[in-house]
């Protein structure tokens, strides 16, 4: 199993997001993820620069793998927009760009105004959105007239010798489905074998297999619960909340449910390696070809340098 690095676009700033990558590509991390976010959870994170912009200057700073973890293509960016900036970014990342896909949180696509879609009709745009994609990959003249989404007479004219793998995010069994059916991978944030499993049977069987979590480093166990609980206690959030909630102020109402003690239990805090060995051990055996790991608060150094040390 790879082992990658996950830059979190909610809690850092460009500069140091570009810092981490740089940091990691030395450590020897197999590549990155990078969130694609137009708010973070809550105003503590306090940060979320555009990724496309960062992708481009990733592109200078890095060598290794990029991908999207993930950029919802369904509103807040026509998918035409969106395929002309995964090609340029695999342009600039000498195809090294994996696009991850998936149908996003009402927290970053409402902000225009227009309805939120309930999970299945997200799923029907997801497909025709990655259709389009890939129409325009082809380099032709494309006009599409679908349910969703109107191209006129649309051609994208820098593109990389390939067109860039798309990878599905999916949570549910009719996601599943829809992954293992138009994607060229699989994106999940828990280690479900299952999942996985079903994935592989339903078409995905050969197809790549990435997932991530948090840790957050810190002098000792308690002061990392403290930061962690302070900055990501609304991934503790159950259920479909976090694809409903309309901004970062309606998470931390909710967050008030996810006790210190919960965020304790759900990853490793302090710098003991134990626990990330236990997260990425759960990743393996659920049969994940790639796990990509973030850090929660200022110690990303620390994090890192572990990594170093321990596992990479």
């Amino acid at each position: 199993m790879r082992i990658g690095y996950f830059l979190s676009s909610e809690e850092f700033t460009p500069a140091q997001l570009i810092e981490q990558a740089r940091l990691a590509q030395d450590a020897g991390f197999h590549g990155l993820w990078i969130s694609d976010h137009y708010h973070p959870w809550n105003d503590a994170q306090g940060q979320s620069p555009f990724v496309w912009s960062m992708i481009g200057a990733l592109a200078q700073a890095v060598t290794i793998p990029v991908t999207t973890a993930v950029t919802c293509p369904i509103m807040r960016i026509h998918p035409a927009v969106t395929a002309q900036a995964a090609a340029t970014s695999a342009v600039l990342h000498s195809g090294r760009f994996v696009l991850g896909v998936g149908t996003g949180e009402a927290l970053n696509e409402h902000i225009l105004g227009d309805r939120w879609p309930f999970a299945e009709e997200r799923l029907e745009m997801l497909e025709e959105a990655v259709d389009v994609l890939r129409k325009l990959w082809a380099g032709d003249y494309v006009t599409h007239h679908g349910k969703h989404y109107t191209v006129d007479q649309a051609k994208i004219y820098t593109r990389p010798a390939q067109p860039p793998p798309v990878y599905v995010s999916a949570f549910g069994p009719k996601a599943i489905e829809v992954a293992a059916r138009i994607g060229d991978g699989y994106i999940s944030t828990f280690p479900d074998g299952d999942l996985v499993a079903e994935f592989r049977r339903r078409g995905g069987d050969g197809k790549t297999v990435q997932g991530g979590f948090k840790g957050c480093w810190a002098p000792d166990e308690d002061r990392g619960v403290e930061i962690a609980h302070r900055l990501w206690g609304t991934s503790g959030i159950p259920g479909e909340l976090s694809q409903v909630l309309p901004s970062p102020k309606h998470f931390e109402q909710a967050a008030q449910l996810v006790t210190p003690e919960m965020t304790r239990q759900a990853l490793p805090c302090g710098p003991d390696p134990a626990g990330h060995a236990e997260q990425l051990k759960k990743y393996e055996a659920a049969g994940f070809d790639e796990v990509y790991v973030s850090n929660i608060g200022p110690h990303y150094r620390e994090l890192i340098d572990l990594y170093r040390r321990e596992f990479l």
